[in-house]
């Protein structure tokens, strides 16, 4: 099984435990008198070996992210760079959107608002890192359907 394989399955998964979760819930009470339309039973059975295949899954692909290794770094590693880069690009984003904005001012005697960073300069800046994120990520694409699962 290929890594790219291995986390659609655990999303898969993730969201057959929600189902239970929520089949459960809808489950647990009953009229008296009454049967509840599935077995709560059944339900937690199925819970269960969700959870562990999710536990085995998540297991699996850790391993591998740790022990796969390109250009001196682990997927996790690539991990955790996207996710940095992402953190990263947002905050830039967010100083180039305010200090974007100009103030209108109605006479000349009103405060003049400045931007006090260069706007062109950090938009380039987030441009650049944009583009690293997304050469990062289609680097941990690409390895995600080419590695196999340990």
């Amino acid at each position: 099984m290929k890594l790219a394989e291995a986390l659609q399955e655990r999303a898969d998964t993730n969201q057959k435990i929600a189902q239970i979760r929520s089949r459960l819930q809808n489950n647990a009470l009953v009229q008296e008198g009454e049967q509840p339309a599935e077995s709560p039973a059944d339900l937690f059975a199925e819970l269960d070996s969700s959870v562990s295949r999710l536990e085995h899954l998540i297991a699996r692909i850790n391993l591998t992210n740790c022990r796969t290794v390109i250009n001196g770094a682990s997927i996790t590693e690539l991990i955790a760079k996207k996710d940095v880069l992402r953190l990263q690009i947002e905050a830039y984003r967010d100083v180039v959107a305010v200090a974007s904005r100009t103030a209108q001012r109605a006479s000349k005697t009103e405060i003049k608002i400045l931007s006090a960073v260069d706007v062109k300069a950090l938009q380039s800046k987030t441009d650049a890192l944009s583009k690293e994120l997304r050469v990062t990520d289609n680097l941990i694409q690409e390895l995600n359907w080419k590695t196999e699962l340990l």
